[in-house]
């Protein structure tokens, strides 16, 4: 089994740009200046990413007040990313990674462990990001319950 690659803390985060759920472009080069989560999820609308995506929606303010700017990438199309963000309300960006290439880059798709099996899929997973565009953290395989609770705990904001 090979194993994707893994950013670590002070790597400089792969650089993107692409689509979102809202129809343009986002680049993380537009993003410079302020702090990023960008949180990598492996299907819209399911149970999980769901989950997820609304604590990261109900925790928007207080992350947004302490500087960070989220958004959520998948491999979902822009059509069903924007069908997401309607349905449950989310008011963070959404980016698509049909081609999975900037998922890859960032060691999140690739070779897991699904219920004892060895797949390759999407590796949910969250970077966040500085000011400098260099990764802070580099978190795996995270769950998608309680990982933004814990999230905002080691970023010191409970």
């Amino acid at each position: 089994m090979t194993e994707p690659i893994r950013l670590t803390a002070g790597d400089p985060a792969p650089p993107f740009t692409l689509p979102t759920d809202a129809g343009d472009q986002l680049s993380l080069s537009d993003l410079r200046g302020r702090k990023v989560i960008l949180y990598v999820y492996p299907s819209a609308m399911t149970p999980g990413c769901t989950k997820q995506a609304c604590d990261f929606r109900d925790s928007l303010a207080s992350l947004t007040a302490a500087g960070y700017q989220v958004v959520g990438i998948s491999p979902d199309a822009p059509a069903k990313l924007a069908k997401f963000r309607e349905r449950d309300a989310l008011t963070f960006p959404l980016v698509s990674d049909q081609e999975k290439s900037v998922l890859e880059s960032y060691g999140a798709f690739g070779e897991k462990k699904l219920y004892g099996k060895t797949v390759v899929g999407v590796i949910r997973s969250t970077f966040v990001i500085d000011e400098d565009g260099r990764i802070e953290r580099a978190l795996y395989n995270v769950k998608a319950t309680g990982h933004v609770a814990k999230l905002r705990k080691d970023l010191g904001l409970d």
